[in-house]
């Protein structure tokens, strides 16, 4: 029989897990899934057989399953359905070599949350305020949330913990407990006072109950609001902005550190705003500031 990809050896596959009687119907599409996403791949990089597939096509395409997000889970059982296949394939005789004997799962990288162009941030903050303009005391807290998240960099869980009290619109500064029952204080710019003032003044009072207490923002039913609330307005702000990626409120912390650098800030000073113990967690941050070390290259370096 043909070993071509386009061949029948995947349809003699399917057959033979039907034959497993301990396999469900579930776990058979799944494979069969997987082994589908596995052959386009192979297509696109130029494989027309099965027999030319190595061990390090396998791996790229697992790799390439990680980049694009994929879940860990997701990415152990791809290697798993191409184990599972190749080593029929070998055992009946329809391969004379397994590429998939020494194939394992990629250990998820630690990657960073996506990050906004300076143009996005603005454009989400507009969105937030044009909203805000239709008087619903959500869309108030809203704006208020983003861009003091924007202008500090602080995180959502000391967000939706910041009281009242916290910050002080005269000096617009806040006061933040952060991780390890730290405190710092945070300088914001004119933007957010004006949208924190407005929603004091106007949204807050409206969804105001007994159960308030000092916290700053509410959710609609006036308790604290919940981190989920802020990361689902966030994600209906940025369906409206061209070009964006969808992110949570990490990639607005993210954003604000980013545009920091990018805008010549020391990284000390940055590492103290973000409320870092260490200063190398905050130079995780200077990576997608290539940006700024061009500019900079271009106009010092005699060879630019």
């Amino acid at each position: 029989m043909s070993s071509a990809l386009e061949g029948g050896l995947l349809a003699d596959f399917e057959r033979y897990l039907r034959s497993q009687k301990a396999r469900s119907e579930h776990t058979i599409r799944a494979y069969l899934g997987d082994l589908a996403a596995l052959r386009a791949f192979l297509v696109d990089q130029g494989v027309d057989d099965w027999q030319q597939v190595r061990l390090a096509d396998l791996r790229s395409f697992l790799a390439r399953q990680d980049a694009a997000g994929a879940a860990r889970a997701t990415i152990a059982r791809r290697a798993a359905s191409a184990r599972g296949f190749f080593t029929w394939a070998t055992h009946v005789g329809q391969l004379t070599t397994n590429p998939a004997l020494r194939l394992a799962a990629p250990k998820r990288t630690k990657t960073l949350p996506g990050v906004l162009r300076q143009s996005e941030a603005a454009g989400l903050l507009e969105v937030a305020k044009v909203a805000a303009d239709d008087d619903d005391p959500v869309h108030q807290r809203d704006r208020a949330i983003f861009e003091l998240l924007y202008a500090s960099g602080i995180r959502v869980g000391e967000l939706v913990g910041l009281d009242v009290d916290d910050v002080d619109l005269r000096e617009r500064i806040v006061r933040v407990i952060g991780k390890g029952n730290k405190e710092r204080t945070v300088p914001f710019g004119g933007p957010a006072a004006e949208a924190i003032q407005e929603w004091n003044a106007s949204g807050r009072p409206r969804l105001v109950t007994e159960q308030s207490g000092p916290a700053l923002f509410l959710g609609r039913r006036g308790g604290r609001v919940d981190p989920r609330a802020v990361r689902s307005g966030l994600h209906a702000l940025l369906q409206h902005v061209a070009d964006a990626p969808d992110l949570g409120p990490h990639g607005l912390r993210h954003s604000a550190a980013t545009h920091l650098l990018e805008g010549g800030a020391d990284l000390r000073m940055v590492q103290e705003l973000l409320g870092h113990a260490s200063l190398s967690t905050t130079q995780v941050y200077t990576h997608v500031s290539v940006e700024r070390l061009r500019r900079s290259f271009a106009q010092a370096h005699p060879r630019a």
